[in-house]
């Protein structure tokens, strides 16, 4: 009798099906620090268009992509960014946003729905008449879906709602969007409709979707210019990234589909009396 084990430990340790071999394989290729890598390209206009904004990057991980969106908001040193007290960005990122870019995190208590309170979220927001003596805020976080928070999932409303909040005091609103396709397909709603409220979105391609490598991060044509650099500077410019663009490509295609399957799976362990997390 053959056993099948099933690694539940995380939805990153999936392996790449024999397509996405294929297509890593014949990927055409180029220097995508020179801008030249067509398959890169082929991902990055997909990307953009499924989200809805003007322009995409792709980049190694969402750590990088979260760094990398905060400091092109917040790109003077004694900025402050509004997060999620129990947020990726916060808890699990390595305090890069303070120690690479020298940004400020103010939190606000997560409920346990993933959202933050927004009075709490204004009231968070610093007095400019108080710049002598506090941080600026520039830029405010949320997580879609919420990983720490059950994987809660942010409905458009919402999004929407914080998004006239950062308008009103002429803030940036970036969403961690690492599995924004579960929320997308768990609440029905277009991925381009839960981010439309975000001047900026990272999309994990590793995680949900099953592609072996990397995130994309969205936003305006000069937002993805200056994100473009500051990839660069922190060493991720990886020349021929066809071969992992590829890959997530096929991800899009095939495996977004199958997320419905398993929502429904995951809840079928959830509610079994055997299963223990």
């Amino acid at each position: 009798m053959v056993t099948k084990t099933v690694d539940l430990r995380s939805d990153t340790v999936t392996k790449p099906t024999e397509t996405m071999r294929a297509a890593m394989a014949s990927a055409e290729v180029d220097d995508d620090v020179l801008g030249n890598d067509p398959t890169a390209f082929r991902l990055e206009s997909e990307m953009a268009k499924i989200t809805g904004k003007e322009a995409a990057l792709f980049v190694p991980s969402g750590t990088m992509g979260n760094l990398i969106s905060v400091l092109v908001h917040c790109d003077i040193r004694g900025s402050e960014v509004i997060l999620g007290h129990n947020s990726h960005i916060h808890i699990y990122e390595n305090g890069g946003i303070s120690t690479l870019g020298g940004v400020h995190p103010r939190t606000v208590r997560n409920n346990k729905d993933g959202t933050m309170d927004l009075d709490s979220i204004e009231a968070a927001i610093r007095d400019p008449r108080g710049e002598l003596v506090y941080p600026t805020t520039r830029l405010i976080c949320l997580e879609n879906s919420h990983a720490n928070c059950g994987g809660k999932c942010l409905t458009a409303e919402y999004t929407d709602r914080v998004g006239e909040i950062a308008k009103e005091h002429g803030l940036k609103l970036h969403i961690d969007g690492a599995r924004v396709f579960n929320a997308s397909v768990a609440l029905g709603v277009p991925v381009d409709r839960l981010v439309q409220a975000a001047d900026s979105v990272s999309v994990c391609l590793s995680k949900g979707i099953g592609a072996p490598v990397g995130s994309v991060i969205v936003g305006s044509k000069s937002f993805i210019t200056k994100a473009r650099r500051l990839r660069k500077t922190l060493g991720g410019g990886m020349r021929q990234v066809g071969i992992l663009c590829a890959a997530a490509l096929v991800a899009l295609h095939e495996n977004v589909a199958k997320l419905e399957t398993d929502h429904k799976r995951a809840k079928i362990l959830a509610a079994s009396s055997d299963w223990r997390p």
